[in-house]
């Protein structure tokens, strides 16, 4: 998941405790996002400034209609921050590496929001020297005041 750090950063994220992902309006990351299911596990990814894999969310709710729009065609989930990347991986490191080829993040890199296969996954947190979060969060957290507009 893609968001431009100037607009929803990972620390706005953080201070936030959770947020709705909202801006979407390609249809295919449409269809990834609604793909999406309570207690999946994704990436969250600083584009344009930073280009990093920076942390991974949990997605707290499934999606239901996005209520920045009256158009019912969009989605939006909720996700809440679960563990911040001890050391990002850049955008250039992903390319480089021979295992990430068929990696969505580069083959689709204009969409906000795409799909990571298990192997996948592990790689990059393992790059991040990141442990991938193995028990759901238990506490509940506080909603967003403001929600994360990510797909340009």
């Amino acid at each position: 998941m893609k968001s431009e750090p100037f607009k929803y950063s990972w620390d706005d994220l953080v201070r936030d405790g959770k947020t709705y992902w909202d801006g979407v309006r390609n249809y295919e990351a449409r269809n990834n996002l609604a793909a999406m299911k309570k207690g999946d596990l994704a990436f969250y990814y600083h584009s344009n400034k930073g280009k990093e894999v920076v942390g991974i969310v949990e997605i707290v709710a499934s999606s239901y209609p996005d209520p920045t729009t009256e158009d019912e065609t969009w989605v939006v989930v909720d996700v809440a921050p679960r563990v911040a990347f001890k050391e990002p991986v850049s955008l250039a490191t992903i390319k480089q590496d021979p295992k990430l080829e068929g990696f969505q993040l580069v083959r689709r890199g204009r969409l906000s929001v795409v799909p990571v296969t298990a192997a996948e996954f592990r790689h990059v947190a393992r790059l991040g020297r990141t442990k991938i979060p193995t028990e759901r969060a238990s506490r509940p957290r506080p909603s967003s005041k403001r929600a994360g507009a990510q797909a340009k």
